[in-house]
């Protein structure tokens, strides 16, 4: 058993009520007044822009990401940004979400039971190692996995077929073997479908995961409402 972690293991519905609050303030340093307006769809486009211009490579650090992102988003408000605000918007995000985060109700209760069944259960996550490291220790989640995999590890990102295979290789099994269970369609579903794995899409009404839209969405084995149900996909 794979999993996605950020958007699958916990949603980001319940990351210190989300990233308004940090735009707010990024606009407030920039000094463009809080035009809702002109600042959401700003973002929306820089979002956009950032993983479009990602996606056709098969590894980046998120940092840089982050940092074209927002870069584009100041750019998209009329202002050339300083290095010293967006190194300030990409530490407060990290400690945003490393800090704030909050599991699914049923993400501990699942992967105990499918431990406790004898299956190998992991983490494939499209994320750099200083926000995944510190996030499964104040999860507790060590105990839950038998290992976790982070872009930046695998020198890989999802949708691109080396991050699966580099968790395969660390399972110890072959991708026919596995159910990875996400939440976006276009970074894990399809990625993982392409390299043989079963797969579930976990959706979450009216919370669309980063890079939605951008790049080809594959087609899921199963769809799930809750985490909870991957028990009976993956026990009966």
């Amino acid at each position: 058993m794979f999993f996605d972690f950020g958007g699958t293991l916990f949603s980001y519905r319940r990351v210190g009520g989300g990233s308004g609050r940090l735009i707010v303030d990024a606009v407030a340093r920039l000094g463009v007044a809080p035009d809702p307006a002109r600042i959401g769809p700003a973002y929306r486009d820089a979002t956009r822009g950032a993983y479009q211009a990602v996606q056709a490579q098969p590894y980046y650090l998120h940092r840089d990401l982050f940092a074209d992102n927002w870069r584009r988003f100041a750019l998209g408000l009329g202002v050339e940004p300083s290095a010293e605000w967006i190194d300030w918007l990409i530490d407060t995000q990290r400690d945003l979400v490393t800090e704030s985060f909050e599991l699914r109700e049923d993400c501990v209760a699942t992967l105990g039971k499918l431990r406790a069944s004898g299956l190998h259960v992991a983490i494939v996550s499209n994320i750099d190692d200083d926000y995944l490291e510190p996030m499964i220790a104040r999860a507790d989640l060590a105990d839950l996995l038998d290992d976790w995999t982070s872009s930046e590890e695998a020198a890989s990102c999802k949708p691109h077929s080396a991050i699966y295979h580099f968790a395969c290789a660390k399972a110890g099994c072959a991708p026919e073997d596995v159910l990875f269970v996400g939440d976006s369609p276009e970074q894990d579903i399809a990625g993982a479908r392409a390299v043989g794995m079963t797969t579930a899409l976990l959706r979450e009404p009216d919370a669309a995961p980063p890079g939605s839209g951008v790049g080809a969405a594959g087609e899921p084995h199963h769809e799930i409402a809750t985490l909870g149900e991957v028990l009976r996909l993956a026990l009966e």
